[in-house]
């Protein structure tokens, strides 16, 4: 079997490209059964295996509510930590209720490289 290093640059893409479609596929089947198993122990069934137990793990955000935040430590405390949706902003532009050209005006770009397989059979 060859190794990684004696591969050419199509066959490691070959590689590359068999191995994201497994890791996806079995994502999207453990996605599944993970909801599936959970909403069980939401309505109080149990689960267990020889190797493991279903347990459900509550976890906690802590968020600070603007206006509240705003009241206590004042406008420029709230304008420090705030960011902006873009998704929001990008709704409330749809709506009309922000004026589209100035928020494209406004938007800053970042880019970053990723590794995209394109199907061939489009």
């Amino acid at each position: 079997m060859d190794t990684p290093e004696d591969l050419t640059l199509s066959e490691l893409l070959e590689r590359y490209a068999t191995l994201r479609d497994t890791i996806l596929g079995l994502e999207t089947e453990r996605d599944e059964l993970g909801a599936r198993v959970k909403a069980a122990l939401l309505e109080g069934g149990q689960a267990e295996t020889d190797l493991y137990r279903a347990t459900l793990k509550v976890s906690r955000r802590i968020e600070y509510p603007l206006d509240r935040f705003r009241e206590v430590f004042g406008d420029a405390a709230a304008l420090e930590v705030a960011t902006v949706d873009r998704r929001r902003a990008d709704a409330l532009a749809k709506a009309g209720d922000l004026d589209g050209e100035q928020l494209r005006a406004l938007a800053v770009v970042k880019e970053t490289q990723a590794l995209v397989l394109q199907p061939k059979t489009r």
